[in-house]
């Protein structure tokens, strides 16, 4: 399998670049990447330095760097032109097209997307980013009504992240309970869940990659053991079909589909697009 470097510049946090190039670079199944982010680079100065890197990089490895960027200004954008390096820059190649179209020039300022332009927006995530962390794992039940969904499962299906992306990145405010082996052993869906089964969302997985993640986490005991996965999961999606809760398989989904999913599936309304 070949290597390659993969440079992520950026005049900001490099957010923009990191996404839109993993998302081009997961096409590719026989190279290995080697990522570097280098965010903040917004002078002609930091840019020269980068360009020496890169350049640097070309030399040792033998082979060109490939270069993902999002610089706002051209002139830091500059010192990158004809470096050894394939360099794929996105506000370049979207922003004249946009204003051509629009017949309007861009602002060219830096931060506006990744940025505190948006007090509202900025607000909304931090407010539902607390209400997860307050409401994970069935710790707090009091503001159920606030929800705008409430995420069901076993242990270690991946509720808590699910609910974390799903604040910071839309503001969703999204709680979480775990299913205990009390609940299943019983068949029933607990007390506290009854009243707000509308908004009730469930996360399965398969046993195999359960009991991985639960090994990796507590090694003893029959947390982990296959028998224990397996009596869970199977209770739980009878628990499931029972009370007709949609449910998503989350073995082989990224936090990003799981959310989306999620979303497009309940109709959730974002209070914030990234």
């Amino acid at each position: 399998m070949t290597e390659r470097t993969v440079f992520f510049v950026s005049d900001q946090t490099g957010v923009t670049a990191e996404t839109l190039g993993h998302s081009l670079l997961t096409q590719f199944d026989g190279v290995e990447f080697k990522p570097v982010t280098v965010p903040f680079v917004d002078t002609v100065d930091k840019a020269i330095q980068v360009a020496r890197r890169i350049d640097l990089t070309a030399t040792q490895s033998g082979v060109r760097p490939i270069v993902f960027t999002s610089f706002v200004q051209d002139e830091v954008r500059a010192p990158l032109v004809g470096i050894q390096a394939l360099v794929l820059d996105f506000f370049e190649a979207f922003l004249a097209p946009l204003e051509a179209e629009l017949k309007a020039q861009s602002s060219r300022t830096l931060g506006k997307a990744h940025g505190m332009q948006d007090t509202m927006s900025y607000d909304a995530r931090i407010d539902a980013t607390n209400f997860a962390m307050e409401a994970d794992d069935g710790h707090t039940t009091r503001h159920y009504d606030k929800a705008d969904v409430i995420l069901t499962g076993v242990s270690r299906s991946g509720k808590t992240p699910t609910c974390l992306y799903l604040a910071l990145q839309y503001g969703v405010f999204a709680a979480n309970y775990p299913l205990a082996e009390e609940d299943l052993e019983t068949g029933r869906l607990p007390e506290t869940l009854r009243p707000f089964i509308e908004k009730l969302y469930a996360l399965t997985i398969t046993p195999v990659r359960l009991r991985q993640i639960r090994l990796e986490r507590r090694s003893v005991g029959r947390y982990a053991s296959a028998q224990q996965v397996s009596f869970e999961l199977r209770a739980a999606e009878a628990l499931y079909k029972r009370h007709n809760i949609p449910v998503i398989d989350t073995t082989n989904s990224s936090i990003e589909e799981i959310a989306s999913t999620i979303l497009n599936e309940t109709g959730v309304e974002r209070r914030v697009r990234p």
